[in-house]
């Protein structure tokens, strides 16, 4: 096991000091990854004090003092991708190296470590043979690097800031600087508010760890040659994602008796649905478990009902989609794409341009949508979903003896795999104010209530008593007005887009 105090003496203006705001979102966050069961560190204490340090936050000019606060972090190693890239070569255009080029005997000895301390069982197979032991090392770092990422997705996870040196070398999610949970279903969602062009959004996370495998496979040259290590990224990294995403996705979906070649289709098209009503993607699929092949027609609109309740409204829409450039600033771009795309390229992206021209499109054509039609859509989408869906289901009860079994299984195994809560950004705001007012008690309360994030996890009962006793129940949270008691288990408010993090 180890431990590693998050700090950091080459950031920040070097002064190396985390502040109370992103230590409280980091210990939180791990926690709450541990409980979803997926791969992490953990958070094991939080320490802040009187000491003040001078930040600006969304570097605009407007600087502010924050708490010097200390995260205690625990995993079995901290050795990232990137630590294998001190050895880098002269860039042949910056000239930059690393600390330790030509320092083979160190890339030596790190892998040694590495390969016999966290990956024994591989070592010991292949003990004669180094080349054959590196490049079993180096599969079994892609499969798990693309089960974590493939984890991420399902429960609409973002890593804001994917480089190599965030990048575990066992596989662990690590560093929680800017990242997010998805509210409304976006695959181009950014969750790093300085993440201008979008390198790391949603929908390109699976992208981006694979290229940060093959420049951890450029590292290990010569001990693991590029030939062998590159055949192994593209034969692993895309078919174990795939396989694993979609068996997690079945498992969201209740499918649990058969594994049809219709499925992956079924899962586009649900994601398809929730991008088209703008959906929020925890909370629906937290509802389809009380979906049935059987339901009678009024319990199906009652159902219709609650599902595009979890769907965006006109207002939140126009939120959404407000155009976010100055007219002219706009005008000058699209002239700048035509006259100078060089110059362009220095302020902005084509990319950029296209996604505020969609924007305005869509903002204007909100502006004659009625809450009525949106509605009306929303039920159509859905409804056309759900019949597919439906067909799906009835395919397996066929296969089944006992259909009251299967059900009460797939139900069971949905509410295991599909979150009532995560640590959406609102939430942990509330607690951040809170904390900085000096009051940590609602810190304590998203701890709790995220260490059992399925309703019907073990010991949920437990943790409302708990949380009773110091004064709010966790489900009492749902009811109350406030920002600062906003909904734990609702999609977020309007006051919640305006959050942005760095």
């Amino acid at each position: 096991m180890r431990l590693m105090l998050s700090v950091c003496p080459r950031r920040r203006q070097a002064d190396g000091r985390k502040v109370l705001r992103s230590s409280i979102r980091e210990f939180l966050c791990s926690e709450a990854m541990f409980h979803l069961g997926i791969p992490t560190t953990r958070a094991g204490t939080c320490v802040t004090s009187d000491s003040r340090v001078l930040r600006d936050i969304f570097y605009d000019g407007n600087p502010k003092h924050e708490r010097c606060t200390v995260v205690l972090r625990i995993a079995s190693t901290f050795i990232r991708f990137g630590s294998f890239e001190i050895f880098k070569p002269p860039d042949e255009y910056t000239g930059r190296k690393g600390p330790s080029v030509n320092r083979n005997d160190i890339r030596i000895q790190m892998l040694d470590y590495v390969i016999s301390t966290f990956y024994p069982e591989i070592q010991e197979a292949h003990s004669g043979n180094t080349v054959q032991r590196n490049a079993a090392f180096f599969k079994e770092v892609t499969r798990r690097t693309a089960r974590l990422v493939a984890e991420w997705q399902c429960v609409g996870f973002c890593h804001g800031v994917l480089n190599t040196d965030n990048m575990s070398i066992v596989g662990l999610t690590i560093d929680y600087g800017p990242f997010g949970f998805m509210d409304r279903y976006d695959p181009e969602h950014v969750c790093n508010g300085s993440d201008n062009t979008g390198r790391y959004a949603y929908n390109k996370q699976p992208e981006i760890c694979k290229w940060n495998l093959g420049k951890l496979a450029e590292a290990l040259v010569p001990e693991l040659p590029l030939e062998i290590s590159q055949l192994i990224l593209e034969e692993e990294y895309d078919a174990e994602f795939e396989k694993h995403y979609l068996q997690k996705m079945r498992k969201k979906l209740g499918l649990i008796q058969l594994e049809l070649e219709e499925d992956s289709k079924l899962v586009s098209e649900l994601l398809e649905t929730m991008h088209l009503t703008a959906g929020d993607f925890t909370n629906i699929f937290y509802l389809l478990s009380s979906f049935s092949v059987d339901i009678d027609p009024s319990k199906f609109e009652d159902f219709l009902e609650e599902l595009t309740s979890q769907c965006a409204s006109v207002e939140e829409l126009k939120v959404v989609f407000k155009p976010q450039m100055d007219p002219r600033q706009l005008s000058m771009m699209l002239m700048l794409a035509q006259s100078n795309p060089q110059l362009l390229a220095l302020i902005g992206t084509k990319a950029n341009i296209n996604k505020e021209l969609e924007r305005i499109e869509q903002f204007s054509k909100l502006q004659q949508l009625t809450a009525d039609d949106l509605l009306s859509r929303n039920k159509r989408h859905w409804k056309e979903w759900l019949e597919k869906y439906r067909v799906r289901l009835q395919k397996e009860i066929e296969s089944v003896g006992n259909a009251d079994a299967w059900n009460t299984e797939r139900v069971k195994v949905m509410n295991s795999n599909n979150p009532k809560y995560i640590l959406r950004n609102y939430i942990a705001q509330n607690a951040i104010e809170a904390a900085e007012n000096g009051d940590f008690s609602e810190v304590r309360k998203v701890l709790k209530l995220l260490e059992h994030p399925f309703q019907e996890a073990e010991g949920f009962q437990e943790v409302k008593e708990d949380a009773e006793e110091e004064g709010a129940a966790a489900a009492a949270a749902c009811s109350q007005e406030s920002r600062s008691k906003q909904s734990y288990c609702s999609k977020p408010p309007l006051w919640a887009s305006e959050l942005c993090v760095t």
